[in-house]
């Protein structure tokens, strides 16, 4: 039964992809309609279901999840990051080196082409980073990637040359990013950004069709010649608005991938369907809870470890998610070189609450403190409430706290928590790269991403002293020194860490392969055989 309805999904999805207005790209590779001409496809078309939404499909205008899985699979960058693996390789570029802490060096394999038989040069790379850094979109702010860019050169068409201001071993990982997508620059405005429909790229995926919300049509690339063949003509990406919905339609057979995001319940209940497969894999999205140290209850130290010593994860862990997620001892998920569990190693991993009350009493703190906890009701997801009022309740039970739940949507609950609404307020994070820099420097330099004040010129010093270094020893020897001054300052307080999760149906297979913390997801390693 489950077969017979995936066979219908597929047709009723071609049957929309070509109702839909014909946009970027060439007729090379595959036609539309679910049949192909290109070579070396393996499988048959297959349709992907997400909640994830997409800002555009322009590099310089996408710094989102929904976003980047579309641009990861439509355009090539010059470096990737290879299933399973954490350590940039080669892409559009045979390779790229540091000839000098402040200049990285790109050679460009030979005979690249755009999906529209453009040559893909040195010259495109360039013109793709400089354009983002000029465009600037506030939107996005995905050009604040590049903050570390002085100039690019392209002396000739094989070479790129990054000239950076200060030295910096984390650029390789952004070129692992869709900022550093490159785009062709006869198609590409150099001031503005490409409508969705007109894009073209260089990855093993064209966009064929694009109905903003819907659905997206993707085609194999004929001109593609990297590393990552495509294994079907043809993948449809279907929107979905709900959780629920779309637990319906992997069930149904109206999808045969279904990835972010499905509820803890949903994927609970999935997990005795026999008709599906829930495929987990590591993850690096994290939770965490951020304090306001301009408000003056945040102020002492001693109200930010007690806070830190009765936090229960696994109770959040388990009430919360039923199981799905994992607690967090450092801002660096487990998954990454270099990461410790700082905050287990000073607080424990259960509720101390003789040890916060004898911290508090110390410091002449009178108790219960008065605090406002923060949550925003549909950006992390349905299950927030339940995570800060389990928080709540956890603070409360110990006597020592007094909490006041507030909540936002997320437009306005950024502006809330930099203006100090919130004393202590629930955050997460998707890694850009997947290096523990991008959970530590934007997290404790200048107050983070988050603008939650926190300074610290040991901090400062430490992120400076990993970025110039190519030693990786020495580097997670400095990771390991900033997650331990993080548990020893507590300016934020590490949650949970999520699996990178995924359900399919019968005759799918691939999907294993890519669920790593990069949170790629490679659509050419799909394979559909009905």
């Amino acid at each position: 039964m489950v077969r017979s309805k995936s066979v219908l999904a597929v047709v009723s999805a071609g049957m929309l992809a070509a109702s839909l207005a014909a946009c970027g790209g060439d007729d090379s590779g595959a036609s539309s309609g679910g049949s192909t001409t290109a070579s070396g496809t393996t499988g048959e078309p297959w349709i992907l279901g997400t909640t994830d939404t997409v800002t555009a499909l322009d590099p310089s205008g996408a710094y989102d999840q929904g976003s980047w899985t579309l641009e990861y699979n439509l355009y090539q960058t010059p470096l990737t990051i290879p299933a399973g693996e954490v350590t940039p390789q080669g892409d559009a570029a045979k390779s790229c080196t540091y000839t000098d802490p402040k200049t990285l060096t790109c050679t460009m394999n030979a005979g690249l082409k755009f999906s529209n038989g453009d040559p893909l040069t040195s010259s495109d790379v360039k013109y793709s980073v400089d354009r983002s850094i000029k465009i600037a979109d506030p939107t996005s702010a995905v050009s604040s990637l590049f903050t570390s860019v002085a100039s690019v050169d392209a002396p000739d068409d094989s070479t790129v040359v990054f000239h950076l201001k200060v030295p910096d071993q984390t650029f390789q990982y952004v070129l692992t990013t869709p900022a550093a997508a490159i785009v062709d620059e006869d198609v590409f405005p150099a001031d503005k950004l490409l409508p969705d429909d007109e894009i073209i790229g260089s990855g093993p995926y064209k966009l064929s069709q694009y109905k903003p919300g819907e659905q997206a049509v993707l085609e194999a690339n004929g001109n593609y010649t990297g590393p990552n063949k495509y294994a079907a003509p043809q993948v449809f990406v279907s929107y979905y608005k709900e959780t629920s919905t779309l637990k319906l339609a992997i069930e149904s057979g109206d999808v045969q991938v279904a990835w972010r995001s499905l509820s803890p319940t949903d994927l609970s209940d999935l997990k005795s369907n026999g008709d599906v497969t829930v495929a987990e894999g590591k993850g690096s999205e994290i939770r965490y809870y951020v304090w306001q140290l301009k408000n003056d209850v945040a102020k002492p130290l001693a109200v930010r470890q007690a806070a830190a010593m009765l936090i229960d994860r696994s109770a959040i862990a388990d009430k919360a998610y039923s199981g799905t997620v994992t607690p967090l001892y450092s801002i660096v998920p487990p998954s990454l070189p270099g990461a410790n569990e700082a905050f287990k190693t000073a607080y424990g991993d259960s509720p101390d609450v003789a040890g916060a009350k004898k911290v508090l009493s110390a410091a002449g703190i009178q108790t219960p403190v008065d605090i406002t906890l923060g949550y925003t009701p549909t950006h992390y997801g349905p299950n927030s409430v339940d995570d800060a009022t389990e928080f709540q309740r956890e603070l409360e039970t110990s006597g020592l706290f007094k909490v006041t739940l507030k909540s936002a949507e997320w437009t306005q609950y950024q502006d809330l928590e930099k203006q100090g609404a919130y004393d202590l307020f629930e955050m997460g994070w998707f890694p850009d790269y997947v290096d523990a820099d991008n959970y530590l420097a934007g997290f404790m330099v200048d107050g983070g991403w988050f603008a939650n004040n926190y300074k610290s010129a040991l901090a400062d010093k430490l992120v400076n002293a990993e970025r110039a270094t190519t030693d990786q020893s020495k580097r997670q020897k400095t990771f390991g020194q900033l997650q331990d001054l993080a548990a020893k300052d507590v300016p934020f307080i590490p949650n949970w860490v999520g699996k990178n999760i995924a359900v399919y149906g019968a005759g799918v297979s691939g999907v294993e392969d890519t669920l790593d913390p990069s949170f790629i997801f490679r659509m050419w390693s799909i394979t559909y055989n009905p």
